[in-house]
């Protein structure tokens, strides 16, 4: 009984840190959309002829969020990941305000910044999912990152929404409401994060505790390379056209600003809503077939995005942009998180999530430049590269695990 009861305890303890790490997911996680929806057009506007640069502060988002990872790595160790958590939610209240007071001053790199500063708390954002796997028995991992991730439905309504509502509120300065609501938010999530009761995750002296491998000894294998490419494709994938889409709508045909923000609330749905069951079909079928419709998902994004410039061909590339979305990257972040003891577990996140949101700024930069120069269509194109080598090494990897099993047989 007292194994049993032992697992029911940390299975219970488990859940609570996961409602509590899905609700702050779900507050703090509203800054993005409004990021997006209203970053590129808050830029575009303050820009004079030459508007490439109009996604550079949703590049200084991203580059924050890599930043955040090395950050929220280091604090952890020192300061524990609650403490940690709470100081990046606070960052999400002090980087919107800067964002806002730039927009008023119609300082450019002032808004550069301060979105910078909230990428910042999007890195401490980002190791929610691992600090739910970690503080979870084996057979609740890819269930608890779901559920993480679950809590985004919540922001893809109320972000959006969100900067519709706010968007006006200091007129005629366009777009500064929109961030000073992520004072609020930050300050409601530090207040929610407070009641977490999170585990050590690097105890040497627990009991059958391993001892922590080189990094190069596990970032180098097979398993680790195809979760971290196919998640790194994912999510950049995700990044370069969700930024240049709303460019595309009102810039490029004409759309509205309100349509635009619809259809990054439609994409953002859709980047969560099907959290509630990946878990579960990541159990049932594993990691790497979920990673392997997500990919085939986006490469059916890009052939919608490609027929036309109608507000349905945005709006359903949009959406599938975010269930492809869903599935490779929880797919791939199931992959990753099972190729490190948990002595090993914040050093190999943190090379993990540095490469990764170094590659979703390169492709939010690279969104402007390209949409500036070449259009919505040649946003396109590399979609079909990067999902096709993710299914070859999806296939070598499924390949190389039956011949594993065949020798122990």
């Amino acid at each position: 009984m007292a194994p049993v009861e032992g697992l029911e305890k940390e299975l219970g303890l488990a859940r609570r840190n996961v409602f509590l790490l899905a609700a702050a997911q779900a507050i703090l996680g509203s800054a993005p959309p409004i990021t997006f929806a209203m970053g590129g057009l808050a830029a575009y506007q303050m820009l004079g002829d030459d508007k490439s640069l109009a996604t550079a502060p949703l590049t200084g988002f991203n580059i924050g969020v890599s930043i955040g990872t090395i950050v929220v790595a280091i604090l952890s160790r020192y300061l524990a990941r609650k403490l940690s958590f709470i100081i990046g939610a606070l960052l999400t209240a002090f980087g919107g305000l800067i964002a806002a007071v730039a927009i008023f001053q119609s300082n450019f790199w002032l808004m550069v910044a301060g979105l910078a500063l909230t990428g910042v708390s999007g890195g401490f954002t980002q190791k929610f999912r691992f600090a739910a796997a970690d503080a979870s028995p084996s057979f609740y991992k890819g269930s608890a990152i779901s559920w993480i991730l679950a809590g985004g439905i919540v922001s893809a309504v109320a972000g959006p929404q969100i900067a519709i509502a706010t968007k006006e509120l200091f007129e005629p300065v366009l777009f500064a409401g929109a961030f000073v609501a992520f004072a609020p938010m930050g300050l409601l999530a530090a207040g929610i994060l407070v009641f977490l009761k999170l585990p050590p995750v690097h105890d040497k002296n627990a009991p059958n505790a391993e001892t922590a491998r080189p990094l190069s000894g596990i970032v180098l294998k097979p398993r680790f390379l195809t979760g971290m490419f196919c998640g790194v494709s994912s999510y950049a994938l995700m990044t370069f056209m969700m930024t240049g889409a709303p460019l595309a709508m009102v810039v490029g045909c004409g759309y509205s600003t309100d349509d635009s923000t619809l259809g990054i609330q439609f994409h953002v749905l859709a980047m969560f809503g099907p959290s509630f069951v990946t878990g579960a079909l990541i159990k049932r079928f594993g990691a790497e077939k979920i990673v392997a419709c997500g990919l085939v998902i986006l490469m059916l994004c890009a052939a919608i995005a490609h027929t036309g410039i109608e507000l349905w061909n945005f709006w359903g590339a949009l959406v599938l942009l975010g269930f492809g979305w869903n599935f490779g990257f929880i797919g791939s972040t199931a992959i990753v998180a099972s190729s490190y003891r948990p002595s090993e577990a914040d050093k190999v996140q943190a090379y993990h999530d540095i490469i990764l949101f170094t590659m979703v700024a390169l492709s939010s930069f690279a969104s402007g430049q390209i949409f500036t120069r070449y259009g919505w269509d040649a946003m396109i194109l590399p979609v079909w590269p990067l999902a096709l080598t993710g299914l070859a090494l999806l296939a070598i990897q499924g390949r190389a695990g039956r011949v594993a099993l065949s020798a122990k047989d």
